[in-house]
């Protein structure tokens, strides 16, 4: 099951489209779905579970905690508006785009993506990219 909650006034414009596309990210990579739900708030919001549970005082677009046993992908994923939209022009990409990257990276790291080291981020970058064009795909 996949869920989306708003803490901010933004609204996904089609629920059902996302879900069938995060469902065929997990699909795509041998994985089940369990329970995933999806936050969307602004960077005040994310800032504060920030600090709270991770002690990081910076500012961020996503927050995951992963919930995941096995194959079966569970987990809550934050996502801060106003950073999704911060990087939309920062990396001149559509917002949109740039939520389906945000969107999809929480997803990969449940799947076993890591981001840390400069050969992990750029194999990252490669699925986020990846697993966008399974959405444009599906419309």
């Amino acid at each position: 099951m996949i869920n989306f909650h708003y803490e901010t006034e933004f609204e996904l414009s089609n629920e059902a489209d996302y879900g069938k596309w995060i469902a065929s990210i997990l699909s795509s990579e041998d994985k089940e779905l369990g329970e995933l739900n999806y936050i969307f708030c602004n960077d005040e919001y994310l800032h504060k579970i920030n600090v709270d549970y991770l002690d990081h005082d910076t500012l961020t677009d996503i927050i995951s905690f992963d919930y995941t046993e096995g194959d079966v992908v569970s987990g809550d994923i934050f996502i801060s508006i106003e950073r999704v939209e911060d990087n939309a022009k920062y990396f001149n990409v559509m917002f949109h785009v740039e939520l389906l990257r945000v969107m999809s990276h929480g997803v990969l790291h449940y799947c076993g993506y890591k981001d840390k080291s400069d050969a992990d981020a750029d194999l990252m970058r490669s699925k986020e990219e990846e697993k966008i064009k399974l959405f444009h795909v599906k419309q």
